[in-house]
């Protein structure tokens, strides 16, 4: 695939004669950052969906699938890179908040000016929560506006996610950013100073 060509968003299988999907999506998520992944495969276990969005899937679509469902998550995808492009060129590439600078078209994360190695999907949902600091995201948003999709509630797959952002975030460091809300989902919060 010559990645020289204008392409507006990608759908890939995992299983592909020669290169896998994901190999993939890795070559493409280092030449062309910013387009679209949408891994469209049978392979549908929570590891499986977690190595496709490591690779740089931006949706993951398990066969057998209804059309409807497919154009609704291509749209929403297009709608998202369509937003990210806007910020782009309004120069709002930058998010900070407490601890945490953001850099969206450099694709880059620091905390205390220690940069932090971020997949493609736990820098999403780390710009997520950024834009929306002090507020208790459910898990049924985070599914929503990270993976533009309803995921099945009897799963734990933003669990997982939200852990992979904390170890990378808030371990290193000498207090969590990341705080859980017992059955009502996550919030970025700063920590609070002791009054003297």
């Amino acid at each position: 695939m010559g990645l020289d060509n204008r392409f507006n968003l990608i759908i890939s299988d995992i299983m592909l004669p020669g290169k896998s999907g994901l190999e993939v999506s890795r070559l493409i998520r280092k030449s062309r950052p910013g387009i679209p992944i949408l891994m469209l495969t049978a392979l549908g276990t929570t590891d499986d969906k977690v190595e496709g969005f490591d690779a740089g899937a931006d949706d993951y679509l398990v066969k057998p699938f209804e059309f409807r469902e497919l154009h609704a998550r291509v749209r929403a995808l297009m709608k998202r890179a369509e937003r990210l492009a806007d910020d782009k060129d309004s120069g709002n590439h930058r998010l900070e908040y407490d601890e945490i600078t953001m850099d969206l078209n450099a694709k880059a994360v620091n905390r205390n000016s220690v940069e932090l190695n971020l997949t493609p999907r736990e820098f999403n949902l780390l710009e997520f929560l950024m834009r929306n600091p002090e507020k208790v995201l459910s898990r049924d948003q985070i599914a929503r506006e990270v993976w533009d999709t309803h995921f099945d509630t009897g799963t734990n797959f933003i669990d997982v996610y939200i852990n992979y952002l904390r170890k990378k975030i808030d371990k290193p460091f000498d207090h969590r950013l990341i705080h859980t809300k017992t059955g009502m989902g996550f919030v970025l919060k700063r920590k609070k100073k002791k009054k003297n």
